[in-house]
């Protein structure tokens, strides 16, 4: 009874701090609504895009369509990353989130999952009506949003590294999709391979399993790996 009492004021702490940077991070995206709305505009144009440029044959655009909807939500989640660390490097606010005596892991988890949050979360919401546009069949509507559920996560935190590594370099967006983009190789290649075969109305189970442990990897390593470049990046 004692080890656990000694441990409930650290915990407590550890999640007030990370609902207050979360909170803090969601009201400033809700003041500057383009932080919510240009990533989505992005994925949504240019989705469409792909109807009017390839043409209405419903074979190929479902055929192409989970490689076309999982390259927009990579490009919309790459185009948002830039403001993930920038404006807080940039008011000096970040500097004090790293001197706080919260540890960074907990402070960079927080400012990850609310940057999914506005970002990746919308993508998920609207992809089924795109799917629509692109006739993807029935049976791979489960697949899509759970390839989306998993795999956008993974893309947020893998980004967050390369943002981390970049924050100190003006105009360092070239090299940040340098960076990033290599490794988002393998959550592309799964993601489309699962809604493929689910459209064939095979078992997709496998593919989904490498997408969870890329997941699983990525929300337990990422934040350490980010706090780390941070500090790097800031001194």
């Amino acid at each position: 009874m004692t080890n656990s009492s000694s441990f409930t004021p650290t915990t407590l702490s550890y999640r007030r701090a990370f609902a207050l940077v979360f909170r803090r991070d969601l009201t400033i995206a809700l003041r500057h609504k383009d932080d919510i709305f240009n990533p989505l505009l992005f994925f949504i144009i240019v989705v469409t895009l792909f109807p009017l440029g390839i043409g209405p044959e419903s074979n190929m655009l479902a055929r192409i369509g989970p490689g076309i909807i999982w390259v927009a939500a990579l490009l919309a989640t790459l185009l948002s990353l830039d403001r993930l660390f920038k404006n807080d490097y940039a008011d000096g606010s970040l500097e004090q989130l790293l001197l706080s005596p919260c540890p960074t892991f907990i402070i960079v988890f927080a400012k990850i999952t609310a940057h999914w949050v506005i970002t990746g979360l919308p993508l998920i919401l609207v992809s089924p009506l795109l799917a629509l546009l692109l006739f993807l069949p029935d049976n791979s509507y489960g697949a899509l949003l759970l390839t989306l559920l998993l795999g956008t996560p993974v893309l947020s935190f893998i980004g967050a590294i390369g943002v981390a590594l970049t924050v100190g370099i003006k105009k360092g967006g070239v090299l940040l999709s340098l960076l990033v983009l290599p490794l988002y190789i393998p959550v592309l290649i799964f993601a489309t391979s699962a809604i493929d075969t689910a459209a064939m109305n095979l078992p997709y189970s496998g593919q989904i399993a490498i997408i969870a442990a890329l997941f699983v990897g990525s929300i337990t390593l990422a934040p350490i790996a980010v706090s780390a470049a941070l500090k790097v990046s800031t001194n």
